[in-house]
C-alpha cells in the first residue's frame, strides 16, 4: 500500500477541544485585559485582545496548519539541528541589543523594537523534537543503561538548564524539566533513573531558593499566605480574594472587580483568577476538566502513532500543556509557589499560543499517519 493511501483525516475531535479552549481563552482575555489597555495604551480597551490576534492567534493557526500538512517525520530529521536551535535561542538573550527584560528575568528578545518573542516557549517544542528523535535511536534498552540513557540525557538537559538558570526563568524551565522526565519515562527509563533525577532536581531547587531571597519569600508565602501581603504575598491574597469572590456561580462576565488594577499580571499568569471570579467554581472546574480531557484525546493519538518518535511527541506536547496548567491554576490557588507561568491559550502572549497551536499542528500530522483502530469513534 503506498503511503499516501494511509493518510487519514486529522483528529478532529482533538482539534474542536483545542478550538474551544482557544475560543474561551479569548473571550475572557478580552473582559480580563480591558482595564489594563485602557490604562496604559491611549484609552483602547481592546489593544491587548487585538494583539493578541495579529501576533499569536494569526501566525499560530498559520502555523497549526502547515504543521498538519507536513509529514512529522520532518522534524525527526533533522532532530540535532534543532538541539543546536534550542541552545542558540537561549543564548540570544544574552546578547546586548536583542536581549529585553521583564520583570526579575531576561527572557525575551526584541525584534526591531516593533515586538518580542520569549525564547524559551520555543524551545519548548523544538527540544521535544530532539529529545524524542534520541530516545528513538536509543531505543528501549539503551535507554534503560547508565551510559547510553541517563548521562546522555542528563548531559543535554543540563546544558539546557543552565542556560534558563542564568536568565533566570525557573518556570519554564520546570515544564521543559517535567515535560522530558515523562518522555524520558515512557520511552522506559527505569525508575530508580527517574527517582535520582527527581532527587537532584529537589535539591537544585533547594539551592535555588536559599540562594535568593526573593524566591524564599514566595515559598514563605505559599507556606503562610498572610506572610507579607503588601509585598511578595499580594499577588496569592489578590487572586485568592478574586476566586473567593466568584462562588460556584461567578460575579457575571465583565463583573471582574479584581482586574481594575487590584490583581497583578491580570492577563498574564492571574487570567485563571479572573475566569473564577467572574464565572465561578463551575465554569473553572470545566476548564480543567478540557485540559484533561485535551490530555486524554492525545493520549489515544499518541497510542496510534505509527512509530515511538510520532508517540514521544504526542505525549511530550500534551504533557507540556497539562503539566503548565497545572502549575499555573496551581499558583492561583495557592497549591504551588506564583512562577509566572502562563495558562495555555487563555494568557496574554504571541510566542506562547503561536507556539502552542504550532505544536497542536504537529500532533494533528501524527493522527494523520495513526493506526486505524485510533480513533475517530
Amino acid at each position: 500500500m503506498r503511503e499516501a493511501d494511509s493518510i487519514q483525516p486529522v483528529d478532529y475531535p482533538f482539534l474542536a477541544i483545542v478550538g474551544t479552549l482557544v475560543a474561551f481563552g479569548f473571550v475572557m482575555l478580552a473582559s480580563a485585559s480591558g482595564p489594563t489597555s485602557y490604562a496604559n495604551f491611549g484609552q483602547d480597551s481592546f489593544y491587548l485582545v487585538k494583539h493578541q490576534l495579529f501576533f499569536g492567534l494569526v501566525p499560530g493557526l498559520i502555523g497549526l496548519y502547515l504543521a498538519s500538512r507536513i509529514p512529522y517525520t520532518f522534524w525527526k530529521k533533522r532532530a540535532w539541528e534543532f538541539l543546536l536551535i534550542s541552545i542558540g535561542l537561549l543564548v540570544l538573550v544574552f546578547i546586548p541589543g536583542l536581549a529585553s527584560e521583564f520583570g526579575t528575568s531576561r527572557s525575551w528578545i526584541s525584534i526591531g523594537g516593533a515586538f518580542s518573542l520569549q525564547p524559551a516557549e520555543i524551545v519548548k517544542l523544538t527540544f521535544l523534537f530532539y529529545l524524542a528523535a534520541w530516545l528513538e535511536r536509543r531505543g528501549s534498552h539503551g535507554v534503560k543503561t547508565v551510559e547510553s540513557g541517563l548521562i546522555p540525557f542528563l548531559s543535554v538537559l543540563g546544558t539546557i538548564m543552565l542556560l534558563m538558570v542564568l536568565q533566570p526563568d525557573v518556570g519554564t524551565m520546570s515544564i521543559i524539566i517535567a515535560t522530558a522526565l515523562v518522555v524520558y519515562f515512557v520511552a522506559g527509563a527505569p525508575l530508580l533513573h527517574i527517582g535520582g533525577f527527581v532527587a537532584a532536581g529537589v535539591g537544585l531547587f533547594t539551592l535555588l531558593i536559599v540562594t535568593s531571597q526573593y524566591r524564599y519569600n514566595r515559598l514563605m508565602t505559599l507556606l503562610n499566605p498572610e506572610f507579607d501581603p503588601q509585598g511578595v504575598g499580594y499577588h496569592i491574597n489578590q487572586a485568592l480574594l478574586a476566586l473567593g469572590s466568584g462562588g460556584f456561580f461567578g460575579l457575571g462576565y465583565g463583573e471582574s472587580r479584581q482586574k481594575f488594577q487590584y490583581l497583578p499580571e491580570v492577563v498574564g499568569d492571574s487570567i485563571f483568577a479572573v475566569i473564577g471570579e467572574e464565572m465561578g467554581f463551575v465554569v473553572a472546574a470545566l476548564l480543567i476538566a478540557g485540559f484533561l480531557l485535551l490530555f486524554w484525546r492525545a493520549l489515544r493519538i499518541a497510542n496510534a502513532s505509527p512509530d515511538p518518535f510520532g508517540k514521544y511527541v504526542v505525549i511530550g506536547i500534551a504533557s507540556w500543556f497539562l503539566i503548565q496548567g497545572f502549575v499555573n491554576i496551581g499558583s492561583m490557588v495557592g497549591l504551588l509557589p506564583i512562577t509566572g507561568v502562563t495558562l495555555p491559550f487563555m494568557s496574554y502572549g504571541g510566542t506562547s499560543l503561536a507556539v502552542s497551536l504550532g505544536a497542536v499542528g504537529v500532533i494533528l500530522n501524527i493522527s494523520r499517519y495513526g493506526k486505524k483502530t485510533s480513533a475517530r469513534r
